[in-house]
């Protein structure tokens, strides 16, 4: 996993809990903490800091996951605005994933590995299937959500069916309000 991914992690824990959670978790974890944009890691290591996190704070990696993945996105404007820029809405940003944005990631961090996603779109949902073998699907809902707030917009987002309960790939189904 690219080292991005991580200094994003270690922002948003430090913003809502402070530095020294960062610090806890990695002497929980055991591991350096010294991540480089343009690094990879092994995804372990996410898992790792994520479980030590969800431990500390008495809560569910689920709903951390969302947690991060809606606090990430302001810290995500502020790197690669252009990405915003060009989408006017949330729901040209989500379709755009596979053929604009992770393009771009993949230019911007060689080696990245994106997730996939295939959509079904009606008038105001999206059903997207993910497929990612680290099943980082909760992470990808708290984008979302994220993203709504960033476009001032109201989306539920609902998961029917889930890689963590057996699913060959995630069923997140998107309704814009």
């Amino acid at each position: 996993m690219k080292g991005v991914i991580f200094n994003i992690v270690e922002e948003v824990v430090v913003s809502k809990l402070g530095p020294i959670a960062w610090d806890e978790m990695l002497t929980v974890t055991g591991l350096p903490g010294v991540y480089t944009s343009l690094g990879s890691y092994p995804d372990a290591e996410l898992f790792q800091l994520v479980a030590a996190c969800a431990d500390m704070t008495a809560t569910e990696e689920p709903e951390l996951l969302h947690m991060i993945g809606e606090e990430s996105i302001p810290l995500l404007f502020e790197r690669y605005s252009k990405f915003f820029h060009d989408a006017p809405n949330a729901r040209a940003f989500i379709l755009g994933l596979n053929t604009i944005i992770h393009p771009e990631v993949q230019k911007l961090y060689s080696g990245a590995a994106c997730p996939h996603f295939n959509f079904v779109e009606a008038e105001n949902t999206i059903s997207m299937g993910y497929n990612s073998p680290r099943k980082l699907c909760h992470l990808a809902q708290g984008f979302i959500l994220g993203l709504a707030k960033h476009y001032d917009e109201i989306i539920e987002v609902h998961q029917p069916t889930c890689m963590h309960d057996g699913a060959a790939m995630c069923h997140i189904k998107l309704v814009w309000k």
